[in-house]
């Protein structure tokens, strides 16, 4: 199936590695033009490096921002702006937020994970939606997680903000429908990432169960048995990103190997 990806311009955050690396490579492979963004410039430099050797005639390019940084994402939206001069697509992402149960928390981390997991995504949106309507239409993207629908223990922030970003969601998939935008969440579950395994590691020391035992037990609980590969996700995102995604807006799609059993 051919996506239509090809010369579309996108822009993809927390890209230099993980999920968002990922996809940006999918993105890539299909003839897609993609501008990464995350907080290391060393490591963007590298990763635009590598995605620029994919393909002949691959385009990536990169601008370091803090996406919990207004003044960054300011910077980075004059950037796009100059750089495609329009925009067909956008992912937001984002590092999960600290771990930690309600009482050990303070107002400044949820601050903090409200500047990085929600506001950061209000902030690109608002400016990704022109650039969007000069391309007559686009395709948003909201990375979150499976405790959208099935809470995590110990992960109370990102519990808590990424059901913000469902909401979110929802709504601007109505208020953005008449501009030919459309709006999905996209929920990982257990994906073999640099973030995951600190999960794992950080279960293991509270534990005191062996990581690769916490490693087993997660698989048990996964009907397909594994850890999802993150080109996995990564298919499902250009599916969200492409001309073949004509009729999906506003829901949240899993991709977590069948590990969410809710209805």
């Amino acid at each position: 199936m051919d996506l239509g990806l090809k010369g579309k311009r996108a822009l993809i955050l927390a890209s230099s590695k993980g999920l968002g690396r990922a996809i940006a490579g999918q993105l890539v492979s299909e003839g897609a033009e993609v501008i990464l963004s995350s907080r290391s410039a060393d490591h963007l430099k590298k990763t635009a490096e590598e995605l620029n050797r994919l393909s002949e005639g691959a385009s990536v390019t990169y601008f370091p921002a803090d996406v919990s940084k207004k003044d960054d994402l300011d910077a980075l939206s004059e950037f796009a702006g100059l750089h495609f001069g329009r925009l067909d697509i956008l992912v937001n992402n984002a590092g999960g937020p600290p771990s930690g149960a309600f009482l050990s928390l303070t107002d400044e981390d949820w601050q903090k994970a409200f500047e990085l997991n929600l506001l950061s995504y209000i902030r690109t949106i608002r400016f990704a939606v022109p650039l969007m309507e000069k391309s007559g239409g686009g395709r948003i993207i909201n990375i979150a997680s499976s405790s959208i629908k099935k809470p995590i223990d110990g992960l109370v922030l990102s519990n808590t903000f990424r059901l913000g970003i469902v909401g979110l969601t929802k709504t601007l998939a109505g208020e953005l429908a008449d501009k030919n935008i459309l709006v999905n969440t996209l929920a990982p579950g257990r994906i073999a990432t640099d973030r995951v395994a600190e999960l794992d590691r950080r279960t293991s020391e509270r534990t005191g169960v062996a990581v690769q035992d916490v490693r087993a037990q997660s698989e048990a609980e996964i009907p397909l048995g594994r850890y999802g590969r993150p080109e996995e996700f990564a298919r499902a995102a250009a599916f969200l990103a492409s001309d073949a995604c004509s009729y999906v807006t506003g829901e949240s799609l899993l991709v977590d190997g069948g590990l969410v059993r809710s209805i």
